[in-house]
């Protein structure tokens, strides 16, 4: 879920960071396949663009994966970028990695041309993503290679029955996101075949990716559950009923008996579909 493109205020943007590290670290598996995928279609790389990279999962799972190229992480937060750099030092790859504080949706920065373009879960944050898209067009070598992945929805962790409240809390919640998401971000779940083709790419691949991890799962997934569901409460006040309110609450509790964090049910039940085009 690399990046969501915004300004959250200061405590948000620590709850986002904190959501985004989880779900590099739950997700680890995806990350890697996605990547060997992309690397098979591609030509070789010596320079990678990561727009909107938050706190770096995508940047370090293709610093790792395209071990002599640099990659320049572009995102609007210098917070999430803040703990990209701790990371890549962490990791040893911070002479590979350099990361832009820029607002894509008031000017595309200066980036030398590059071979790759990774956007993951950003371009539905942009005002106009076909300028976006127009730019990254320009910013690629002719050859090269734009990985576009987007969420289908929000994941997923609960069984129907939670033994709490009214079955089928994970449904409602996730229709009431829907509904908000799309009120606030009217891009989301666009053609992006035919907006890749507006921008002047060759569509060459498009992957869906299934994410389903079930029990045993480690302590990050309970976290990554509560961090989840934690955001889809801040949503929800006037979007379901009082009695939902009161499961999820007890559901996002740190000590709770209920809390997702002492649940041995939760599974992480995900799919994200990834656009391969090419600059001709």
């Amino acid at each position: 879920m690399e990046h969501h493109h915004h300004s959250p205020a200061e405590t948000d943007s620590a709850a986002m960071a904190e959501l985004l590290d989880l779900d590099a670290e739950v997700m680890h598996s995806y990350l890697s396949e996605v990547t060997a995928w992309v690397e098979a279609l591609g030509p070789p790389c010596r320079r990678i663009l990561d727009v909107g990279s938050g706190t770096g999962a995508g940047t370090l799972a293709l610093a790792q994966r395209f071990t002599g190229a640099e990659v320049i992480a572009v995102d609007l937060s210098e917070n999430l970028l803040g703990r990209l750099r701790d990371k890549a030092r962490d990791r040893g790859v911070a002479d590979r990695i350099r990361t832009v504080q820029a607002n894509l949706d008031a000017a595309w920065p200066a980036v030398d041309t590059v071979d790759l373009v990774w956007a993951s879960n950003s371009l539905h944050h942009m005002a106009d993503p076909g300028r976006v898209l127009s730019e990254v067009f320009a910013t690629l070598r002719p050859g090269g290679l734009l990985a576009l992945a987007e969420m289908d929805s929000f994941p997923r962790f609960l069984p129907d029955d939670l033994g709490i409240g009214r079955p089928g809390l994970e449904a409602r919640c996730n229709a009431a996101v829907a509904g908000a998401r799309a009120e606030a971000l009217p891009h989301i779940g666009s053609d992006w075949a035919s907006r890749l083709r507006q921008a002047g790419f060759t569509v060459e691949a498009e992957r869906t990716f299934a994410i389903d991890l079930t029990p045993p799962l480690p302590p990050s997934a309970g976290r990554y559950a509560q961090a989840s569901l934690r955001r889809v409460r801040s949503r929800m006040d006037g979007r379901i009923d009082v009695g939902d309110l009161a499961t999820l609450d007890a559901l996002i509790d740190d000590d709770g008996p209920d809390s997702v964090l002492r649940r041995e049910d939760l599974t992480v039940r995900d799919t994200r579909t990834v656009w391969a085009a090419r600059r001709r």
